[in-house]
């Protein structure tokens, strides 16, 4: 049967019988491809779609749900990749991709990879800013230490706050710092310290060793309670060239353990002799103090006023004298001046006294305690009193008193 004579494919079945092919290839069933990923999506189904490419080419992925699940870190556009999976064609749509299973990052380990990731993430919430970082307290009273009790790094912590600070207290909730369990035991350490406030600061930390021991310490819900723990916090994990996501959200980064004991705690001797320094100095300005004042008394001792203080009343006493003078004479003015007025009032006033008209023979009549000052006022019979310069009578009107202008015979 010719070409021309064989029975049309439908777009489905040819679709089909491609992706049967493929399925039953054993190469395509299994391959492992490395890549950059571009076009990733992560729509809310849980999927991963994606586009894996090369200079010279590009296929489609996906990778389901269950698969992407399993995941230790989330893909992202530019990242160099190793997928393993089978290579299919997608009937409906007529295209040939790759069914992921597995995702692995190409060049840097996956722990690197989970670790940029997280730091990235941690960072752009604000998690590192110096902003939201507590000082250290510089007297501390108690030390919170969270590690391995058996470890070398507890050793050097307690060496160095005994020497240093010995006053202080070190209080260690002993932790697991690496294995299952770990990042539980560590958080448990911080609630302890942070729920009943027995710490006035905390390390947590361990010794050195490789990136897969210190990995607890790269754990998002233990950076994060760290973060929100109401106790700063110094971080002491491994050697002064290992970093961690603890590191970077504590209060203040240790390089190692033993580094840690020492930003905790002030210098004992240090303080000791700052103490010292500082008494001397108070003394030798107490002493230069009281010098001067001594200087000062001796002064006032010698001076005028407390050697010979009567000598400060002569002027005073001088000055009283003129003033006493003074007040004398004016008040002998002033009272010549009242008597010369006075005798001029009083000689005006004997001028015009009745006693000197009654001097030259006339006399004043009343009557009743009444000066009379006309005959009209009188009758017969009434009793008068008669006013002389020398004295005073009584008398009795024997008749009606003649008027100017009348006879006496009337």
């Amino acid at each position: 049967m010719t070409r021309t004579e064989r029975n049309p494919l439908s777009v489905t079945e040819l679709n089909e019988y491609l992706r049967m092919q493929m399925d039953g290839d054993p190469l395509l069933s299994g391959v492992l491809v490395r890549g950059e990923i571009s076009n990733f999506s992560a729509p809310r189904s849980g999927h991963l779609y994606f586009t894996l490419k090369d200079p010279e080419g590009q296929i489609r992925a996906v990778m389901f749900r269950a698969q992407a699940a399993r995941l230790r870190f989330l893909p992202e556009d530019g990242m160099k990749v190793l997928v393993q999976g089978r290579v299919s064609v997608y009937t409906a749509g007529g295209q040939y991709q790759i069914y992921v299973n597995e995702i692995q990052p190409d060049g840097a380990g996956i722990l690197a990879m989970q670790y940029e990731q997280l730091r990235r993430k941690l960072e752009a919430e604000g998690l590192f800013d110096a902003e939201r970082k507590r000082p250290i307290p510089k007297f501390p009273a108690r030390i919170g230490v969270i590690t391995s009790p058996t470890g070398a790094a507890v050793r050097d912590i307690r060496n160095i706050l005994g020497r240093r600070f010995p006053c202080a207290e070190m209080i260690l909730f002993p932790a697991a710092v690496q294995g299952d369990g770990a990042v539980e035991q560590l958080i448990s350490g911080l609630l302890f310290f942070q729920n009943y406030n027995l710490a006035d600061v905390i390390i947590i930390g361990r010794g050195g060793g490789s990136a897969e021991d210190l990995w607890a310490f790269n754990n998002e819900t233990l950076a994060r309670t760290i973060a929100d723990c109401t106790i700063p916090v110094i971080s002491a994990v491994g050697h002064e060239v290992d970093f961690t996501i603890c590191d970077f959200v504590a209060d203040l980064r240790a390089p190692t353990p033993s580094a840690a004991a020492e930003l905790a705690v002030p210098d004992g001797e240090e303080l000791k002799q700052a103490f010292l320094t500082a008494a001397a100095r108070m003394k030798r300005v107490l002493e230069q103090k009281i010098s001067g004042e001594r200087r000062y008394l001796a002064q006032l001792v010698a001076s005028r006023a407390l050697s010979g203080p009567e000598r400060l009343l002569d002027p005073v006493r001088m000055r009283l004298s003129d003033l006493e003078n003074r007040l004398a004479g004016s008040m002998e003015s002033r009272c010549k001046w009242l008597r010369t007025g006075l005798s001029k009032t009083t000689t005006s006033l004997e001028a015009l006294s009745p006693l000197r008209v009654l001097s030259r023979g006339y006399a004043a009549v009343g009557k009743n305690g009444t000066a009379v000052s006309s005959a009209k006022e009188l009758r017969a019979g009434d009793l008068i009193d008669i006013r002389f310069s020398d004295g005073s009578a009584k008398a009795a009107v024997e008749a009606d008193p003649i008027l100017k202008g009348e006879s006496p015979c009337q």
